[in-house]
């Protein structure tokens, strides 16, 4: 179960204004923190707190492929995205850093409690209960193993591969 403050965007966020571009050559991962979402919210990275959700409408994270777009979220402190729709490559990437995400049509209002039942595809806001699609058991083994790299460590490990 995840459970975090609500940060509430609209439709078609893109990879853009998740991490600007003039900040993707930098190695200091905390500078990708420093800077995510301030094409939206200049104060995001200052404001938020580990474990805050973002809860958004369609189409979140479209735009050009940038791995850098999920990662710089995750180490905001995003524990969870909860959206209508996301971009496919969005979805993958954040699924590769062992960044969870649903998606589930969730209306709430900023600061709002959020939890999220990945295994069972449902999302509670303020006692409200929807039904979000259930990721798929392959991808909740790499979620629960930290990312595709752990995962396929494990495997290895495990002499599966």
């Amino acid at each position: 179960m995840i459970r975090g403050r609500a940060w509430v965007f609209g439709d078609d966020v893109d990879t853009d204004v998740i991490i600007p571009g003039k900040y993707l050559r930098t190695r200091d991962l905390r500078e990708l923190a420093e800077h995510v979402m301030e094409g939206l919210d200049p104060s995001f990275s200052s404001r938020v707190q580990p474990g805050d959700v973002i809860v958004a409408g369609k189409n979140f994270g479209c735009g050009s492929s940038r791995e850098q777009a999920p990662l710089a979220l995750k180490l905001a402190g995003i524990s969870c995205i909860v959206a209508r729709s996301f971009a496919r490559i969005f979805y993958r990437n954040a699924i590769n850093i062992g960044l969870p995400l649903i998606e589930a049509d969730v209306r709430c209002e900023p600061g709002e409690i959020v939890e999220v039942d990945l295994s069972r595809g449902k999302v509670v806001v303020g006692g409200r209960e929807y039904t979000g699609r259930k990721l798929p058991d392959f991808l909740m083994e790499i979620l629960n193993d930290g990312g595709v790299v752990a995962h396929r460590r494990k495997q290895r490990e495990r002499g599966l591969i």
